[in-house]
This record gives structure tokens, C-alpha cells and sequence, in this order.
């Protein structure tokens, strides 16, 4: 398992080299408040970094608000059963 684990890696380790190769280009981006020069292969990897990092952020709010309402109904339940026995 960790063999293709580590095979995967530098497989996409090696996609990275060759796309931050092929996409050197110099790629300007006006921020309105600071004017950026970066290139395109550095510019895709930090997009898809902070899309991959939104994505879990979102994931991990969805399952926590899930859990956090389940927790009340949970307690909610508990202590009308509680009030209940004499």
C-alpha cells in the first residue's frame, strides 16, 4: 500500500514539474490594490491549492453543522426523557 502511495506521489509530483515547465509564461494580475507578476504553472498550483483548501474547509462546516444539530435533537431527546421518569 505504501509503495503505490509513494508511486502516486511522484507521479503527480512529476505532472507538477512538467506543468510549472510548460507554463512558464509570465502572467500579470491586477489586484485593485497591488499589480502581480507570476507565472502560469506558479498561478494554477496556488488556484488549485485554495480551491482544495475551500473545498475541505466546506466539507469540514457541512459535517460539523450536521453533527452539532444531531448533538441538540440528541440532548433535546434525553432530557424530555429525563424530565419524564419519576
Amino acid at each position: 500500500m505504501r509503495l503505490i502511495v509513494m508511486l502516486l506521489l511522484l507521479l503527480f509530483i512529476a505532472g507538477g514539474v512538467v506543468l510549472g515547465a510548460l507554463n512558464a509564461d509570465l502572467v500579470g494580475y491586477d489586484l485593485a490594490f497591488a499589480r502581480v507578476q507570476i507565472p502560469k504553472g506558479a498561478a494554477l498550483l496556488a488556484m488549485l491549492a485554495i480551491g482544495w483548501i475551500l473545498g475541505g474547509l466546506t466539507a469540514w462546516l457541512g459535517v460539523t453543522t450536521g453533527h452539532r444539530s444531531e448533538r441538540r435533537r440528541t440532548a433535546k431527546a434525553q432530557g424530555a426523557k429525563a424530565s419524564k421518569t419519576p
